[in-house]
């Protein structure tokens, strides 16, 4: 049965904390197989049939609204996907800390992407690119120190998303790859 990753946004920041072993019963409840969890941020491995995926985040969001009163963006993503992503990285020479993904839900519109990165110019030192249903961010001098915020993104490309340092997406392919194995 092939393996997913869940990426939730809002896990255990803000306010939200969830424990890890509640989010795993959760997807237990609705029925997913060998379900782990990697790192305590929300980042759920999962088996699932080999079907579409289209519905499961939203299913997902929706689960996390009922079980757990947590809104949350939800993106899900085959290891496959994964994979695709670190590689097509543009900024992968940069610190795996500092470099980040943010899956989003759907794909960028240009003319929008180019509202961002025009908005953006004045703010900070980032350098921006956008891949399939995500966008690279070198956060250069840190996230710590960055005006560039996900509500920032999310506003001018009308998008939601939930990012991911390169160390983490790595870890969590590392683990994929382990599972199926």
């Amino acid at each position: 049965m092939p393996r997913y990753i869940a990426l939730f946004g809002s896990i255990n920041v803000g306010g939200n904390r969830l424990t890890m072993a509640d989010l795993r019963w959760a997807f237990e409840r609705e029925g997913f197989g060998a379900v782990e969890t990697v790192v305590a941020s929300g980042n759920v491995l999962f088996s699932f049939d080999d079907r579409p995926t289209e519905g499961l985040e939203e299913l997902f969001a929706h689960m996390m609204a009922e079980r757990f009163d947590i809104a949350s963006h939800v993106a899900v993503r085959s290891g496959a996907e994964l994979a695709a992503l670190l590689a097509a990285d543009p900024f992968a020479d940069g610190d795996e800390a500092q470099v980040h993904a943010m899956l989003l839900s759907g794909q960028p519109d240009p003319a929008a992407l180019a509202k961002l990165v025009a908005d953006h110019a004045s703010r900070g030192p980032e350098r921006i690119a956008a891949g399939d249903r995500a966008l690279y961010i070198d956060f250069v001098d840190g996230v710590g120190q960055s005006r560039l915020s996900n509500a920032f993104i999310e506003r001018r490309l009308g998008l939601h998303g939930t990012a991911r340092n390169r160390r983490s997406l790595q870890r969590i392919l590392a683990k994929l790859a382990e599972a199926t194995t």
